[in-house]
């Protein structure tokens, strides 16, 4: 979180902060893109990848105290079959081949499913348990000769309760994932009635504890659909929603897609599928391409020149990317503020010889302060660190006719040699870099980055004439933060800029939760005045308070 905050003439104060931190041109049926990538992608897997072995593993736990589901080895098996095809499909519609994730199989039908049963009973558990449940599951998974931490996996958890003569369904069971190219897990939960047998079906109608009335067809919808959306996680696929453009072909699988899987099959809605963002994300995943570099290759890249436009209400990206590995695409993900990242959008570009990449979005939400997010694609399959995708994070917002506002990404993109000097300790450097910045709100935010010299006087031993002071140029009694380190005027990551709700700001507190921060004000002071927000990049909700004279 980030506080602004000025104090003008005569309150004693405590300030306590806590905070839970944290339309594109039509590309789907444009296979240059598809050729262009491929071109870069397979010379390097020819010469610098292997065969790979790796293939999802499936776990079944149950508690202590349940059998497992009816059925599981042959419905999870007809379940997850069905899901790979469909991956498989989408990646053919790109024009990428039938690639998709490999699975252990101990004949043509049935997968290898590791069964675990659970060391505390049914009650013991609850949709929190994913890391204790993982836990339980390691051990078997060992004993089969994995090794847990190079694998991706689903743990389909016994934690949900179906009456079949009541038609009632209810669940606690872990239902997350996350993941990248190097390993991945998944939570998922199965139930007797789940089976691809019951997609079609409009009838009989049954209760969902999450989701009320709702036909048998549409329940598997959701969960099975909610299984192909986990998985996409474990493969390090973040949220995407469709385009405009793109919605003739159905909700987006990372988007809301994994509520509309099979929808098709009952002819309510054109159901599910991959957009060309998240294929372009997996054919060079390792279970997808079914190759592994031979070396690790730490991913490293840059974007130079990087140009941002409006035009008219899209807002256009150019920029020269290289890259260890070699760089195949750039994708550009829009993301409105609120509902976390459910409501980003993509769009991609394939570099050229020189690196030149270009692409463009209208598929920006009105009203909304918002983020692009660059991230370039590496051969090996990685993406890069949270470091240097932190500096390609830019805020825009979006007015209510809809037209783009890039002031505070040109803001960032003015700072950025200011801010890589800072990083690399030239000072020297940065101080040159920035004398150069004309435009004065910048140029403050820069002086501000440049200034590091602790303040020595509180708010109460002041002795100036001026009228009103920012509270950073005053020394604190006391500051705690819960994670990493105490800062004012900057942030504690690679961007440093104060940045909250499409602006950046020369002077603030930043404060991750539980934070506390105190100013003894002697009386000379009349009032408090500022804003808080969460900084660029990060999701929660927020309790901020101010106390003065207790």
């Amino acid at each position: 979180m980030i506080g602004l905050w000025q104090v003008s003439s005569r309150v004693a104060l405590v300030l306590l902060a806590l905070v839970a931190v944290g339309i594109a041109a039509p590309q789907d049926d444009d296979r240059g893109q598809t050729t262009a990538a491929l071109k870069i992608l397979e010379p390097w897997q020819a010469k610098n990848a292997q065969a790979s072995p790796r293939v999802l593993r499936i776990i079944c736990w149950t508690p202590s105290d349940r059998e497992f589901p009816a059925g599981h080895r042959v419905r999870l098996s007809q379940m997850l079959l069905h899901i790979q095809n469909f991956y498989a499909q989408e990646m053919e519609r790109h024009g990428l081949g039938r690639k998709t994730f490999g699975l252990a199989m101990e004949s043509p039908d049935q997968i290898k499913i590791h069964e675990v049963r659970g060391v505390h009973p049914f009650a013991h558990y609850e949709m929190e348990s994913g890391s204790e449940i993982r836990k339980e599951c390691l051990p078997t998974l060992e004993q089969a000769g994995l090794n847990p931490d190079q694998e991706t996996m689903a743990i389909f958890c016994n934690l949900a309760t179906w009456d079949e003569t009541q038609l009632t369904f209810t669940h606690k069971s872990p239902y997350y994932a996350g993941g990248s190219y190097r390993s991945g897990t998944a939570w998922q939960l199965d139930s007797p009635e789940l089976d691809i047998l019951n997609l079609p079906k409009k009838a009989p109608l049954m209760q969902d504890g999450q989701y009320g009335r709702i036909s048998l067809g549409k329940h598997n919808t959701i969960f099975i659909g909610g299984m192909a959306h986990e998985l996409g996680h474990a493969f390090g696929l973040p949220h995407n929603k469709e385009r405009p453009d793109e919605g003739v072909r159905g909700r987006s699988l990372m988007g809301s897609g994994n509520q509309t899987y099979g929808d098709d099959l009952r002819d309510e809605g054109p159901g599910t599928f991959l957009p060309r963002a998240d294929a372009l994300r997996l054919v060079s995943h390792p279970l997808f391409c079914g190759l592994q570099e031979t070396k690790r290759n730490p991913p490293e890249s840059t974007i130079a020149d990087l140009q941002l436009k409006v035009a008219g209400k899209a807002i256009s990206v150019s920029g020269t990317v290289t890259g260890t590995p070699p760089v195949y695409a750039v994708v550009a993900y829009f993301d409105p503020e609120g509902n976390s990242d459910y409501n980003q959008t993509s769009a991609t570009a394939i570099p050229d010889g020189k690196g030149r990449f270009t692409l463009q979005s209208e598929a920006l939400t009105a009203g909304k302060a918002s983020v692009l997010q660059l991230i370039p694609l590496h051969a090996n399959g990685a993406i890069d660190g949270d470091q240097t995708l932190a500096r390609m994070r830019y805020s825009y917002t979006v007015g209510a006719d809809g037209v783009p506002d890039l002031g505070p990404a040109l803001t960032r993109l003015a700072l950025e040699p200011v801010v890589k000097a800072i990083a690399a300790g030239n000072l020297e450097q940065a101080g040159r870099l920035a004398k150069r910045i004309k435009t004065p709100s910048i140029a403050a935010v820069a002086q501000s980055l440049l200034d590091t010299t602790p303040p020595t006087a509180t708010p109460a031993e002041y002795r100036g004439r001026a009228a009103s002071e920012s509270l950073t140029a005053f020394k604190a009694d006391l500051a705690n933060v819960g994670w990493s380190r105490v800062t004012f005027n900057r942030i504690p990551e690679a961007s440093l800029l104060l940045e909250s709700a499409g602006q950046v700001f020369a002077t603030g507190i930043y404060a991750h939760a539980p934070a506390r921060h105190e100013y003894s004000l002697g009386g000379q002071w009349d009032t408090l005045s500022g804003q808080v927000g969460l900084a660029t990049g990060h999701n929660g909700s927020v309790q901020f308070e101010i106390v003065g004279d207790g």
